[in-house]
């Protein structure tokens, strides 16, 4: 008969190895965005349908097409996503006609997240994703994550962290070429 102590350290050793394949696999989901980009390759940006955040319906990506979409996963809990707040709104005045700035909040509150817009002076446009029905095709797992999306809706430069100016003018640029 086996000693129970050999059981106990076989299930453990089975649910660790577990863990570490989980942990691979999504880590290489999560990233194979950046790899098709790095090679030259612009994927088609990942769309759902989603509830408005101010409630007035559901808008999706394709509800966009034809203008160049920054795609920013937020949340009103995100300390980091406040400090990009001011960047993507002065922004999103600068795209003018040529596209918008699209929130999409992460796992958050409707009424936490309309009130981080209230306080933020946010103007541009977010949907709420409580459900996690978009976030998880983009490989989104920490905040703030920033998709460039052209305006035939693919993707074609990625920020995950606090987004830049450089960046954002660097990406649309090369959106608005295609």
């Amino acid at each position: 008969m086996k000693r129970p102590g050999v059981i106990v350290i076989a299930v453990l050793g089975a649910l660790l190895g577990g863990l570490l394949v989980y942990g691979l696999v999504q880590r290489r989901d999560n990233r194979s965005i950046e790899a098709a980009i790095r090679d030259g390759k612009r994927p088609a940006a990942p769309d759902h349908a989603l509830p408005q955040l101010d409630g007035s319906g559901t808008r999706s990506l394709a509800d966009y097409r034809g203008r160049v979409v920054v795609l920013n996963f937020w949340a009103s809990w995100c300390t980091t996503c406040i400090q990009e707040t001011p960047i993507l709104e002065r922004f999103q005045r600068t795209l003018g006609r040529r596209g918008t700035i699209l929130g999409v909040t992460y796992k958050d509150d409707a009424a936490d997240s309309r009130a981080f817009e209230r306080k933020h002076g946010l103007t541009y446009p977010s949907l709420a994703d409580g459900k996690l029905q978009l976030a998880p095709q983009y490989g989104t797992t920490a905040l703030p994550e920033t998709f460039v999306i052209d305006r035939r809706g693919r993707i074609v430069a990625v920020s995950r962290g606090e987004v830049s100016r450089r960046f954002l003018d660097n990406a649309v640029q090369q959106a608005l070429r295609s």
